[in-house]
């Protein structure tokens, strides 16, 4: 397939065609194996937190190995959101600039099926040519046929049709790929996580990118403080929607532009 690149050796007309054909791209070695240790390890604790809250309210079926809002001040995620991955092709395929939508993970495990094994695509309205969600898989184990690795229905970003899920499993593509790997996906193509068959549990992040102007699924900003704005980068400030936030009182509301909490340059 015409999909898959080193990360190091990409070039963004291939981004372009691929995205656009395909639906999907496969980014490899695109994050070093130390960082990806690090991810690993912060997960642990991260699950343990996020289980308990799951069973707390009752929600626990389906959800076993999912982990959702993975941004904390002292974890894996501010570092991971500096290194600004794929920026210039998410970028172009949102149109400008863009904030975090959803920063989450998946453990998959034998036996287990959470809702992302089922087939779907993570908008619920088909915009066509207008993009307004850009997903992003990162692989923090190698992604094989025996562990279920993502399908994807290749060119199925194009219409608004739902495939039969027969046909979906049969004629669909496998996200093949090692640990340390990006995959980039236009939100309306149909995929499904596959079947975990190994003894070995199969982690990945996955994040959401949209226009500024869209509410992401987590007040970032408001969750790590608005006071919390002097320790982040510029990119990360922008990622995390800190120059799209919402006056919450007329004060707020009536700023000079400068400090205005909505900035012009968002959409």
């Amino acid at each position: 397939m015409r999909n898959r690149v080193n990360y190091g050796d990409r070039h963004f007309e291939d981004f372009r065609v691929a995205i656009r054909d395909y639906g999907w791209v496969i980014f490899e070695n695109a994050l070093d194996s130390d960082f990806v240790a690090k991810i690993n390890e912060d997960l642990k604790e991260a699950y343990v937190k996020r289980r308990a809250i799951q069973e707390k309210n009752g929600i626990s079926a389906n959800m076993a190995g999912t982990l959702h809002h993975l941004v904390e001040k002292d974890n894996f995620s501010l570092p991971f959101i500096e290194k600004m991955y794929c920026a210039d092709e998410i970028a172009h395929f949102l149109g400008g600039n863009y904030i975090l939508n959803g920063f989450n993970a998946v453990i998959h495990s034998q036996q287990q099926q959470p809702y992302v094994s089922n087939m779907h695509r993570d908008v619920r309205t088909f915009m066509g040519d207008t993009k307004l969600l850009m997903q992003m898989i990162v692989t923090l184990d190698d992604f094989t046929e025996e562990n279920g690795a993502t399908y994807f229905l290749s060119g199925s970003h194009k219409t608004d049709i739902k495939p039969n899920e027969s046909y979906f499993f049969q004629a669909a593509d496998r996200a093949i790929a090692p640990k340390g790997s990006i995959i980039l996906f236009d939100s309306n193509i149909w995929h499904a996580a596959g079947e975990n068959k190994t003894i070995k549990q199969r982690r990945a992040l996955t994040l959401g990118f949209t226009r500024p102007f869209i509410k992401p699924q987590m007040d970032y900003p408001r969750m790590l403080g608005y006071d919390f704005i002097d320790k982040l980068s510029a990119d990360q400030r922008q990622v995390l929607g800190y120059n799209s936030r919402i006056p919450e009182n007329l004060d707020e509301y009536y700023q000079p532009v400068h400090l205005r909490m909505y900035k012009s340059d968002q959409g």
